[in-house]
């Protein structure tokens, strides 16, 4: 007979004021194989788990069941406290009496949650005593790290890994590193200019020792688990040898073909053969071979004529290349929304309408007009500027329930460079509201508004419409209750932050998981932000929704500690809740293959004495695994088990009941 211990906890009042925890303790006394019970305000607190191993060594209890919160906030908690009592940790097991009770259950007589309480905790006992003593899976680690995004969180996070003193790999899809952060202007709240302080990091980068770059390169495909990965990796084809190229600009300067700037968001025209702006990293331009007269029809050539390196190579085709690594961190970063959806704002048909990142350009100093602020439409210094706030943010139409986050703070920025530099201009900003939470940004706005002389209106904008040179832009003032109409010369519209084109797609190549709108989902949003389900795969920066630069700063450094720690030792441990293929009974059907989202089960070959392959059947690679259970499920011939869950366990649990 087993000697089992059932702790309940009160959890202050957070279970206690539904369920009648002193009564579980009671019902749970009474079940065969339960010598001890005990009723607990806080069982998490240093004296609970001190009182739990005390009783587990003094009983010489061989399981317990936690009856409190949710496995994910504290199981790993009560399984340290009793292993270092001497019980195997797996057989502890946690009954969730609050997310899935107490907290959902508001009857003040408690009789409704103390009795599906003493049922979840029974349900759990009776699975307990099936359990087995398992133990954690050893796997070796390959310390190197791949870092995916070439912006502000994942420069910080490669930096800090290679600071560590390990090897990083970090990819970038276009053609140079730095991101959105290397289009802005200046940045708020301090207003230093964004190359200046961005430009070092990308050098740095560069020149560091341990960082290799792939920069014009995407990750086409992973395979392995934690701590051992395999990234094939395709390197897009510049037509430019890297290793002869010297970033002179005698090509693209000679280049007699122009296209739409995509670094300057249409605003200006940049070569065929081209870097996205002057202080890319690297400083080595790309044939768009979408458009090169050369690569579509075997006519010009003239960059290869000028080029005195001979670094021009037309043939070049795309190279893939496969890395080992133990580690990923995920920085992809942002898009805006497609203003192509605004269409009562003008966007695509009135010149003057622009969006956030476009106006970052025109204030650049390395923009398209050398920092001065000009119409796109005629090249006049605008007189009055409109500024709409929450464009497809906030906005259930648009499919964005969310706020964009960072939109208040620019647009209060972009007010204070266009006065800065159009000192008799006027800036009038429509807002649904101010959202100025970080440290210094409520001052940032107080001083746009007190200082700068930006006239803020609140309410939303229902129209803009050209009329005699002007834009007019009609909206309501709800703070006055009337309607007003604005005679602008420029509008910049704040238009939502969405997740990066490309991010579901990344995201089942790495079997991470991605919420409704693409961005990237924690393991848990409070306890491990920068964590995903998937083991060694990490997140930083505004793949996880729309973020600032500290944040996404903070991000890419906290992502390299725990790359760090995941470094820190030959050995991983994993944890050992993994299915296991029966393989006398598996028909081969493969379905479990097809379901796994880990990508965990493979076909493996049975042999004969001769080494014949005499049948096929399915294969659980525990390095893989997280025990979800999926495979279970799609098993036909219940061939599959879950170690912990076993069909005898959940029987056993559902017979309880």
């Amino acid at each position: 007979m087993p000697r089992i211990g059932v702790f309940v906890c009160q959890c202050g009042n957070n279970i206690s004021s539904t369920v009648d925890t002193a009564k579980v303790a009671e019902e749970m006394s009474k079940l065969p194989g339960v010598v001890l019970t005990e009723d607990y305000k806080f069982m998490c607190s240093s004296p609970g788990q001190d009182m739990l191993k005390e009783t587990v060594a003094k009983n010489k209890l061989d399981g317990i069941v936690v009856a409190a919160c949710s496995p994910h906030m504290h199981e790993k908690t009560f399984r340290k406290a009793v292993e270092k009592a001497g019980l195997n940790p797996y057989k502890c097991e946690i009954a969730n009496i609050r997310e899935q009770c107490s907290w959902v259950h508001h009857d003040t007589t408690k009789k409704i949650g103390t009795a599906k309480s003493i049922d979840l905790t029974r349900m759990v006992l009776e699975r307990l005593k099936r359990n087995k003593n398992l133990t954690k899976i050893s796997i070796p680690v390959n310390k190197r790290a791949l870092v995916i995004g070439g912006g502000i969180a994942g420069i910080q996070a490669a930096i800090d890994i290679a600071d560590g003193g390990r090897d990083v790999i970090l990819v970038e899809k276009e053609p140079s590193i730095g991101g959105n952060m290397a289009k802005l202007s200046e940045t708020f709240p301090t207003m230093d200019c964004s190359q200046c302080i961005m430009t070092p990091k990308m050098v740095e980068a560069e020149l560091h020792d341990r960082i290799q770059l792939y920069t014009y390169s995407e990750v086409e495909k992973l395979d392995g688990y934690i701590g051992n990965f395999s990234v094939t990796i395709r390197k897009k084809a510049r037509f430019v040898n890297e290793d002869l190229c010297t970033g002179c600009g005698d090509c693209w300067n000679k280049c007699p073909f122009k296209a739409d700037s995509e670094f300057e968001h249409g605003l200006t025209k940049r070569k065929l053969i081209y870097t996205p702006f002057p202080q890319s990293v690297p400083n080595i331009p790309v044939i768009d071979k979408e458009r090169c007269p050369k690569i579509l029809k075997d006519k010009c050539g003239l960059c290869e004529k000028v080029c005195q390196p001979e670094a021009i190579d037309y043939t070049q085709e795309d190279e893939i290349v496969v890395e080992e690594v133990g580690a990923i961190v995920v920085a992809t970063g942002y898009n805006l929304m497609d203003e192509a959806r605004f269409a009562p704002y003008g966007y695509g048909k009135l010149k003057d309408v622009i969006n956030g990142l476009q106006f970052e350009r025109l204030a650049s100093s390395s923009g398209p007009t050398g920092g001065e602020i000009q119409r796109p439409s005629d090249g006049k210094v605008p007189e009055s500027i409109v500024f709409i706030q929450c464009v497809g943010s906030r906005d259930e139409s648009k499919g964005v329930s969310y706020c964009s986050k960072i939109c208040c703070m620019y647009t209060a920025k972009h007010t204070m460079l266009y006065k800065h530099k159009v000192h008799d201009g006027q800036a009038y900003v429509f807002y649904m509201d101010i959202r100025s939470g970080g440290k210094r940004y409520e001052e940032f706005t107080r001083r746009a508004i007190e200082q700068e002389g930006a006239m803020y209106l609140r309410g939303r904008v229902s129209r803009v419409y050209e009329k005699n040179g002007k834009l007019m832009v009609q909206g309501a003032d709800t703070l006055s209750g009337s309607q007003v109409v604005i005679e602008a010369d420029m509008v910049v519209l704040a238009t939502a932050l969405v997740s990066r084109q490309g991010a579901d797609s990344l995201a089942q190549k790495l079997g991470i998981g991605y919420d409704k709108h693409k961005f990237y989902s924690e393991y848990h949003p409070k306890l491990k932000p920068v964590e995903t389900i998937t083991g060694g795969i990490f997140l930083a920066g505004s793949c996880v929704g729309p973020m600032d630069i500290p944040e996404s700063v903070s991000m890419g450094s906290a992502a390299a500690s725990k790359v760090q720690a995941l470094f820190s030792a030959d050995m991983l441990d994993r944890e050992p809740i993994t299915s296991k293929v029966r393989e006398e009974t598996c028909n081969a059907c493969w379905d479990c293959v097809t379901a796994c989202p880990y990508v965990a089960i493979s076909k493996k070959e049975i042999k004969n004495r001769k080494g014949e392959v005499i049948r096929m059947v399915a294969n659980v690679n525990d390095g893989l695994c997280t025990g979800c259970g999926t495979c279970i499920a799609a098993c036909r011939s219940k061939t599959i088990d879950l170690a912990g869950y076993t069909d005898e366990q959940v029987y056993a649990a559902l017979n309880a009941f």
